[in-house]
């Protein structure tokens, strides 16, 4: 009897199959319009571009435009590449047109059917975007596509590391940039750090077509972006707090040493309020609680975690003034590598050693963050169905399975359960062993590359050859999967192996031409195509005869989409193939999952040593068990992703206004409402409102006018004035530091005074979020303990980074306004020793001995400075070449530290 979710489903079609129906039409509009365009010239097909993007561009809609755009793809295709797209291509292609994820089966050209989205989206003029999983890939698909996109009148780039900024420009401005997901991450950063627009490389985020799409927005999303750089030097607030863990008292702290954490107890926390507090560390009237003390409790949990979970020649030695980590598996010192998150500065102030600056995040972003920045997001990928729920919710991006071109003819056998894992490999090897004797191509999926490493070499002992594909090489990997097809072939993998590159049976006819010609350039490229042709149809005869392409998996993975990637490597393009999983109790997930109970159940049946048992209900159970794993994992990375959204919205706002700056062409607007706003906050804060005159502190409002607006005006004066108010003295101190700054402007000259304030407003922005960066990085880090006192931990960090940011553009207002004051013309003989110590910088570069005549002379050197003499160098800081003239900073020449 069916069940009423079958019977429904046989009345009313799935959704699945209502949208793959809705298509149809489209399709045939396309198929109808082929016979017009098969009549063109290639100068036709580029006519035919140029009148479809100047209607774009006049407001019709590219959904009206798709059949006339698909079908001129087509046909560009066909003559560049000799492949006409199948119906269930261009299924595809209005697929991710229209925003959805495309489940393909491998093999059934995924390369290809993007090329008709981005043409499409591409009209509009605004760039496109194909992200692939790997670099090789990027080049490959540029390279073989580019003669679609060239056959219809369009540009295509390609944006890899390292490579010229010219270039990488030249790349981003095509209609068509491929790009892997990292370059294009790593560039939105990087782009949000330039100070000009010119020096801009992404033109915007209009549409992404994502290849290998649940690799890239669900494997790789896992680890943020970050751009990290050296941080300030806090060595003397490590030593202070250093000097203060000590006097910590065993009822001040608790520690747990099975999970080796550490936390400070509510006396611990009051005792170094007042300690931190009489050391002028913590400022008067504030609290460890304070959102403005979480860098400070960052650094005393740090400080704690160094003395008492980290002991001297156990987990350290020092060595050479070096304090060097011991791996605790193999008693081995671990040279070069440092603890995060400031803990290693912790062990090294303990030990008196010279602490070495910390990594700090310069600017970061999460990949679901930074996709979700293109209006119109598509994505193509072999197994996306069982991720579906997350795709729709963090992306909301829709699945849709398109049907194979032709049936799927691969047999998916039950899974083979064996009780130990060496009785699971020696099943193994019988199956390789059987399937190479009659010439059956064999790839062999394993979850690691030691247990790759393992099996090659029981494949060794057995006389078995074989190929072992790891991630090492991506130029490799693409070449022996190639060869994976070929009659008699074996090939170990991990995972990963393999993706962007078909395994056809009797081998890869592109790559052997390919390779062909690149062994003998004279050879001309059509003989040589149509022998190998030949050979091949031979060799693809004997291992269709041999049952095509067996994948045999030595392991399921967590995750069910892993296990179906490998799965879908057999049966392409209708071909035969089989796949086969080979279990044992003792794999990670029997061992998680219940193996206890199983293997009861295979003690009562008796089994033999090497039996396996071999039933549909071990496949339910384990796909139940691999269904709860992918929800876990869903979780964590929604919790992630929620702590990212409270950064992200801030990182918008900073972007957003870093980018209006760049934008505008005078600034002095926003610079005098920055300034009236500190002038309004100083005046709040030393003439309270509804306040008698002698409750004034007009003497400190003088000192910060000074201070913080750069000017001296009679405050004092003012103050004592009959009928004058808290109003009165604001728009005073207003006009005043207006009309200095028209001064200044008019000593430096207009045009000279917009580009000042420009990048001092840039710097600024840049120094104040990367701060802010640093101390939302130590939020996260203790704010999950707000959970204990029945606090939610997201709703706290929401608040208080709120608070740290308000703060921020606080701070902000105050230096920008400050710097302005501050800055003068130089005089000529501060010009001089400023080019002195550019030309110094730049020999130093070079690797060139500084000569004297252009070393530093420090700012308030003394009258008569004498490279020789030390005494008239006056306070050079660390970080200037020495006045010596050797080249080297002065804090590792003569400002050395004994």
């Amino acid at each position: 009897m069916l069940g009423l979710g079958t019977l429904a489903k046989k009345v009313f079609g799935t959704p699945n199959d209502r949208k793959i129906k809705s298509t149809r039409p489209l399709i045939e509009k396309i198929n109808a319009l082929e016979p017009e365009f098969e009549t063109l010239s290639d100068a036709g097909i580029i006519e035919r571009t140029t009148a479809l993007a100047e209607r774009a561009k006049s407001g019709e809609s590219l959904d009206e435009l798709l059949p006339e755009a698909f079908a001129n793809c087509r046909e560009a295709a066909r003559r560049a590449l000799g492949l006409r797209a199948f119906d269930t291509q261009l299924m595809g292609g209005i697929f991710l047109h229209q925003g959805n994820i495309a489940e393909m089966k491998t093999g059934e050209g995924k390369t290809l059917v993007a090329t008709f989205p981005a043409y499409l989206n591409a009209l509009t003029g605004a760039g496109v975007h194909i992200v692939t999983v790997n670099d090789y890939l990027a080049k490959r698909d540029a390279e073989w596509m580019s003669k679609v996109y060239s056959a219809l009148g369009m540009t295509t780039g390609v944006v890899y590391p390292q490579m010229p900024e010219a270039q990488k420009k030249a790349a981003y401005a095509a209609d068509i940039t491929y790009a892997t997901n990292n370059e294009l991450g790593f560039d939105y950063l990087r782009d949000n750090m330039k100070s000009d627009l010119s020096e801009m490389n992404q033109r915007g985020h209009n549409f992404a077509i994502v290849d290998e799409v649940d690799s890239i927005l669900i494997d790789e999303a896992r680890t943020p972006l970050i751009i990290s750089g050296p941080s300030q030097d806090r060595s003397e607030l490590y030593k202070t707090i250093d000097a203060v863990i000590p006097e910590v008292t065993d009822e001040h702290f608790t520690m747990d040493e099975k999970t080796r954490s550490v936390s400070y107890s509510e006396e611990g926390n009051e005792f170094l309020e007042q300690r931190l507090s009489a050391l002028g560390i913590l400022p008067e009237g504030q609290s460890l609680y304070d959102p403005e003390s979480t860098t400070l409790v960052h650094h005393i949990n740090q400080g704690l975690k160094a003395h008492k979970l980290f002991h001297k020649d156990k987990d350290y030695i020092v060595r050479d003034g070096e304090v060097m980590l011991i791996d605790e598996f193999t008693g081995r010192m671990m040279a070069g590598r440092r603890l995060s998150d400031g803990l290693h500065q912790a062990i090294e102030a303990k030990e008196g050693v010279n602490i070495q600056p910390e990594n700090v995040t310069l600017a970061s972003v999460t990949f679901q963050n930074y996709f979700r920045l293109y209006n119109k997001l598509g994505g193509m990928t072999g197994t996306a169905t069982t991720e579906a729920e997350e795709f729709a919710e963090i992306y909301k991006l829709g699945v849709v399975e398109v049907p194979t071109n032709r049936p799927v003819a691969r047999v998916d056998e039950h899974d083979q359960v064996y009780r130990t894992a060496k009785e699971k490999y020696d099943g193994v090897v019988k199956a390789i062993q059987k399937a190479h004797e009659k010439g059956q191509p064999v790839l062999v999926g394993t979850t690691s590359i030691e247990k790759s490493e393992f099996l090659a070499g029981l494949l060794t002992d057995a006389g078995i050859p074989h190929n072992v594909l790891n991630a090492r090489q991506h130029e490799k990997e693409a070449q022996i999967v190639a060869d994976a097809g070929k009659f008699g072939a074996v090939t170990i993998a991990t995972n990963m192996a393999g993706r962007g590159t078909d395994i056809q049976l009797g081998g890869n006819v592109e790559m052997k031409v390919l390779d062909a010609i690149a062994a003998d350039p004279a050879l001309h490229p059509d003989e040589v195509r149509a022998r190998i042709e030949a050979e091949h149809a031979d060799e693809k005869a004997k291992v269709l005869a041999a049952g095509g392409l067996f994948v045999l998996a030595t392991e399921r993975h967590e995750s069910r989409r892993i296990d179906n990637q490998l799965r879908g490597r057999s049966g392409r393009q209708g071909d035969p193939g089989r796949s086969s999983f080979f279990l044992s109790l003792e794999d990670d997930l029997m061992r998680i999952f219940g193996s206890e109970r199983l293997d009861k159940v295979l003690s009562s049946l008796g089994m033999k040593e090497g039996e396996a048992i071999v039933h549909p209900w071990v496949n339910k159970s384990l796909e139940k068990a691999q269904a709860k794993v992918e929800g876990r994992n869903f979780d964590i990375r929604k919790q992630l992703l929620k702590f990212d959204d409270v950064m992200n919205d801030q990182r918008k706002v900073i972007f957003g206004q870093r980018r209006e700056i760049m934008e505008a062409e005078d600034l002095a607007e926003i610079v005098q409402d920055m300034r009236h706003q500190v002038v309004d906050d100083l005046v709040d804060l030393y003439i309270p409102a509804k306040s008698y005159a002698d409750q004034w502190n007009a003497e400190g409002l003088y000192v910060a006018g000074i201070e913080r607006l750069g000017i001296d005006v009679p405050v004092l004066a003012w103050a004592e004035e009959e009928g004058v108010d808290d109003t009165e003295l604001r728009e005073r101190l207003e006009k005043a530091s207006d009309e200095m700054m028209a001064a200044k402007a008019a000593q430096f000259g207009p045009e000279n005074m917009r580009m000042i304030e420009k990048q001092i407003l840039l710097q600024t922005i840049d120094g104040k979020w990367r701060e802010h960066l640093v101390t939302l990085e130590h939020l996260r880090s203790v704010v999950g303990f707000r959970g204990y006192a029945q606090r939610d931990p997201l709703n706290e960090y929401k608040t208080e980074s709120f608070q740290l940011f308000e703060g921020m553009l606080n701070d902000l207002r105050e230096d920008v306004t400050r710097k302005l004051a501050q800055i003068r013309p130089l005089t000529q003989d501060e010009q001089d020793a400023m080019m002195r110590q550019m030309l110094a910088q730049q020999e130093a570069a070079q690797g060139k001995p500084v000569s004297a005549a252009v070393a530093q002379q420090p700012e308030g050197a003394a009258p008569g400075f004498d490279e020789h003499d030390h005494t008239t160098w006056g306070n050079p800081s660390r970080n200037d070449p020495c006045p010596c003239g050797s080249g080297e900073k002065f804090k590792h020449c003569h400002g050395r530290l004994a």
